[in-house]
């Protein structure tokens, strides 16, 4: 018997979702690796980076449920959890959403055009020498190395994905892998990124984790100061804005958040 599903496509700085209303629980919880793969489709489905399902966690917190392209768990999705904030928010649930992501409680607010994200997270930015190349592993919440490299090879896109599909399946990282982000250093406060996302296993047009880490490692490079910090993280669809606080004596990043947009594109039914 075929279902018809109501869902509604959104975008956050290029990194699209399919989002879907799942409070009476019209998709299984066995259902939805699988629903990922076939509604994410670019061809055969809606096409997305990734599903996003909303559900109610208790009277005063919503659950969102991610789910990659190939049906896999990310740990977390900063893009994807902006436009589920905004989608709640068209559901009634104004404009402070508290919502938790597997095992941990994260708030969003909207603040006119731009929804904030505030990360549970104290993390370190870890330095690592692979294969005589000096990269950055951090964990936001999901995991992530960060690769520095020039202007001219980030535009090269064939070479970001084969380096980034190289080092998401490194033994360094196995067993479950790694995203790979590349940037690009413009000044102080500012960085180029591009993304090889696990679980999309390609370039997207942005990655709100991987932004994150990417801020906290041009931090760590530049040796930057003490105190409150915010970095424009310039991505190819758009630009996302890191918040954090850095504490020299311990090298601890916290008081994280993400803040960018999160754009409503359309909505319809997919027949399942």
């Amino acid at each position: 018997m075929m279902t018809k599903i109501p869902f509604t496509k959104m975008q956050a700085t290029g990194n699209d979702f399919v989002l879907i209303d799942n409070r009476q629980g019209l998709v299984d919880e066995e259902d939805h690796s699988e629903l990922a793969g076939r509604i994410s489709h670019r061809k055969l489905g809606v096409g997305s980076d990734g599903l996003i399902l909303l559900e109610e966690a208790g009277s005063r917190e919503l659950l969102m449920i991610y789910k990659n392209p190939d049906g896999s768990d990310a740990g977390m999705c900063g893009n994807g959890a902006r436009c589920f904030v905004k989608f709640a928010n068209s559901l009634g649930y104004g404009n402070e959403i508290s919502f938790r992501v597997h095992d941990k409680s994260y708030k969003g607010n909207l603040k006119g055009d731009r929804i904030v994200i505030e990360f549970p997270l104290k993390t370190k930015v870890k330095t690592l020498d692979l294969n005589g190349e000096t990269l950055y592993q951090v964990y936001t919440n999901t995991e992530h190395v960060v690769c520095p490299v020039s202007p001219e090879f980030l535009a090269e896109e064939e070479k970001l994905e084969y380096k980034g599909r190289l080092l998401r399946n490194h033994q360094a990282f196995s067993p479950i892998g790694t995203n790979v982000n590349f940037m690009s250093g413009t000044a102080e406060r500012e960085v180029d990124l591009q993304t090889y996302e696990r679980g999309v296993e390609g370039l997207t047009l942005a990655c709100g984790t991987g932004a994150i880490a990417t801020a906290l490692a041009w931090h760590h490079q530049n040796n930057g100061d003490s105190g409150d910090q915010t970095m424009d993280v310039q991505v190819k669809g758009g630009t996302l804005f890191v918040h954090f606080t850095f504490q020299s004596s311990t090298k601890e990043y916290q008081k994280i958040s993400l803040e960018g947009p999160a754009v409503l594109v359309f909505e319809g039914t997919y027949h399942a």
